[in-house]
């Protein structure tokens, strides 16, 4: 006969290991994310996408001014051009007909964005990015679920022996 703290630990393992299953089936192929940033006057900020092969981008940029470097992994798009002798390229008066960049990598690796914010009013950057799942959830999602395989074999030793101190 399973005592109560034994039934107690066998559901609260089973839920943790359940928890842990689903997080790790999720964290399977490619993430999508929604991104809404705005960025200050005369801030920048960076993006790193890594995703794999084929996968679609798209990114909508506004503002009175800014300055965009975009490098695509292969020959994917570039901006500037790679035969370009600029390290920047500069857009203006881009408030109400948005920068529209749609991409697709062409090969596995990262696409690496730069925009820097020169006007005098916020930038908005909105877009939907496919990337790639990181590893380390996998390393995250594997130890929760060896806490709860942990949490049942604590419990069962319930069973079997009552510990002294409880």
């Amino acid at each position: 006969m399973l005592s109560k703290r034994t039934i107690i630990g066998i559901i609260i393992g089973s839920a943790i290991i359940a928890i842990g299953g689903f997080s790790l089936i999720s964290h399977i192929g490619t993430i999508t994310i929604n991104e809404n940033y705005v960025v200050a006057v005369g801030d920048s900020t960076f993006y790193t996408i890594p995703a794999p092969n084929h996968t679609p981008q798209h990114m909508e940029i506004s503002g009175d001014a800014f300055d965009l470097k975009l490098e695509s992994p292969s020959t994917g798009l570039q901006i500037p051009p790679k035969n370009s002798e600029k390290t920047m390229e500069s857009f203006k008066n881009r408030i109400d007909e948005p920068l529209i960049l749609d991409w697709v990598h062409l090969a596995d690796g990262e696409t690496k964005i730069k925009i820097q914010n020169t006007g005098d009013s916020e930038l908005t950057i909105t877009g939907v990015l496919i990337r790639s799942s990181d590893p380390i959830w996998f390393t995250y999602d594997l130890m929760v679920i060896i806490s709860g395989v942990i949490i049942i074999g604590f419990s069962m030793g319930f069973t079997l022996r009552k510990p002294k101190g409880f």
